[in-house]
């Protein structure tokens, strides 16, 4: 997506550790037009898979997700990363790995949200490592609900996550993909 790309390049700054800081225009202060056309090319490349919810994890992709839903006209579901009071009864719970905070989750959906017949869309702002997919996978799974892929704002490429999650079968959607990244060189993307 050529102008996700050149919003990129633009205000994003690389930083020391593969860390990408794109918190001017999506995962701090948001940029609601780029959300919009971010969820008009995620209903364009999901548009048959009949996605009857959107799953996300709490707190960069809510946004995105949450535009996203409006194109596809169905509910947001998002995977907290703390148990609270609201949640009650029963819940489906996996780990994750955050790559840029360096520590590890339980993440939890409450089970009356993800059903058996639900199509499920997974959004992100970022793929790295691999580890938020592959948990908000296992609860779709654990619901018994269908997963018809996930949609990713941007992909590290040069990391291992969209190898991995991709192997697991995952259909990934990638709107940027980033193979390498340095302050010297900047950014090259994947055509």
């Amino acid at each position: 997506m050529q102008l996700l790309k050149d919003r990129i390049i633009k205000d994003g700054k690389i930083r020391f550790g593969n860390v990408l800081k794109v918190d001017s225009f999506l995962n701090h202060q948001m940029d609601i037009e780029l959300f919009s056309e971010i969820g008009k090319e995620f209903k364009n490349r999901f548009i048959e898979d009949e996605v009857t919810k959107i799953l996300t994890i709490e707190a960069s992709g809510i946004g995105i997700a949450c535009i996203a839903a409006q194109y596809f006209k169905v509910p947001v579901v998002f995977a907290k990363k703390n148990q609270t009071k609201n949640i009650a009864g029963d819940v489906y719970t996996g780990k994750v790995e955050s790559f840029t905070h360096g520590r590890t989750y339980d993440i939890i959906v409450a089970k009356e949200f993800l059903q058996q017949e639900d199509k499920v869309l997974i959004i992100d702002d970022f793929l790295a490592n691999g580890s938020a997919l592959l948990g908000l996978t296992k609860l779709v799974r654990d619901a018994g609900a269908t997963l018809v892929g996930a949609g990713i704002v941007i992909e590290k490429g040069f990391q291992e996550g969209g190898e991995l999650v991709r192997s697991h079968g995952v259909r990934v959607e990638s709107l940027a993909i980033i193979d390498s990244m340095n302050e010297e060189d900047g950014l090259v993307f994947r055509n």
